[in-house]
């Protein structure tokens, strides 16, 4: 009978030993998380093992050990590359943001950028402020350096006035980060940018505070569909 504990075994005993096994150049700087726990490299690498071997078991239905193996291996060494590959663009783009007031968040296999209004836009205007210019340069910078991201910018704004006009304006805002990075050397070839209006609010819009907060710009990174993360830039 075909159950799941031998692909677990398979899964885990491949995912070592790919990380064992394999040299990334990115090696000599560390985890992204400081070495406290199992890092991202490591969940993603086994998740994507386990995948891989139960797909393979399943598709070698002559072998399934064998099927398994293979699978267990394509995957947790896909997985874990991208996973590797976050891991480092996240530790740099933490340090490049520090006191900037951009916060840098990680969720999933996906790294956003919170840029607040506050100095992003001036009220009611798409023309960058001269306190953004320093965070664009140090995010086209690092998306220079780790080029394989699928690259989104969506601009957001509080309630305050009509709908039509705060989409337009966030449109404009978005279109304005994306044609700056461009002008240092982003290529645009992986890179979106929308507008988002008063869409999903990250905080009330009843008051002062709150909606300065939803007045704000993200930057979304993630893995660009069908590519291969092995380590290389």
């Amino acid at each position: 009978m075909f159950t799941m504990r031998p692909l677990i075994i398979v899964a885990t005993a491949v995912a070592l030993l790919s990380g064992c096994a394999s040299q990334n150049p990115y090696d000599n700087q560390g985890q992204a998380d400081g070495g406290q726990g199992m890092s991202k490299t490591a969940k993603y690498g086994g998740l994507g093992a386990l995948a891989g071997a139960v797909a393979g078991a399943a598709i070698n239905h002559d072998n399934r050990g064998k099927g398994a193996l293979i699978g267990a291996a394509i995957g947790g060494a896909s997985a874990a590359g991208y996973g590797y590959y976050a891991d480092q663009q996240e530790k740099k783009l933490r340090a490049s943001m520090a006191n900037t007031g951009v916060e840098v968040q990680r969720q999933g296999d996906q790294i956003k950028l919170i840029m607040p209004g506050n100095i992003t836009f001036a009220t009611d205007s798409a023309n960058i402020a001269p306190s953004f210019y320093q965070p664009l340069n140090n995010l086209a910078g690092s998306l220079k350096e780790f080029n394989q991201n699928q690259i989104e910018i969506v601009g957001y704004t509080d309630s305050t006035g009509s709908r039509q006009h705060n989409m337009d304006l966030s449109q404009r805002r978005a279109q304005s980060v994306a044609t700056y990075l461009t002008s240092q050397g982003v290529s645009g070839a992986n890179l979106s940018a929308r507008g988002a209006g008063p869409d999903n609010p990250i905080a009330s819009n009843a008051d002062v505070n709150g909606r300065a907060q939803n007045r704000r710009v993200e930057v979304n990174l993630k893995a660009i569909p069908g590519q291969q993360y092995g380590g290389q830039q």
